[in-house]
């Protein structure tokens, strides 16, 4: 059992790190992500709503993964996410779109669009392990607390 909340305490210090530093960098460089969203091969359209909704939803994530009681709505918001944007890449090596810069924050920008793929992936796999082991550990501590 300890070892599987060191797992899942370990899994959430990587999430918040991620989540925190993309969506800070994001606000840090408003003007050059906006630059980047409007390049995307999705409707420009979208780059006032994404623009804002992107990092405050990292951050949202960091927000509820911080918190005991949130945690797990933070790692399926997390899920969710890494899984989107693991989608994105895949269908980005895929040539389904003509061009794609990248619109990531910080760091991330510089990799390339095979090791984004291996990047997204490893997140959605930890997390997904992570999610796994913490509602194990929720059921067996709502029986514990049943049988008491």
């Amino acid at each position: 059992m300890q070892k599987k909340r060191i797992f899942t305490e370990i899994v959430v210090v990587l999430l918040v790190i991620l989540f925190l530093y993309t969506g800070v960098s994001k606000f840090v460089d408003f003007k050059g992500f906006t630059y980047d969203l409007n390049n995307q091969p999705f409707p420009n359209s979208l780059t006032p709503l994404l623009r804002w909704l992107i990092p405050i939803t990292e951050i949202s994530i960091v927000i509820a993964l911080l918190f005991e009681k949130a945690r797990l709505i933070g790692l399926y918001a997390s899920l969710f996410l890494m899984s989107l944007f693991t989608i994105y890449t895949a269908l980005v090596l895929f040539h389904v779109f003509e061009y794609v810069p990248c619109s990531c924050g910080g760091v991330i920008k510089n990799l390339t669009w095979p090791q984004h793929l291996i990047f997204n992936l490893f997140f959605v796999v930890i997390t997904s392990l992570a999610i796994r082991v913490n509602k194990k550990n929720l059921s067996d501590h709502l029986l514990y607390n049943q049988l008491q």
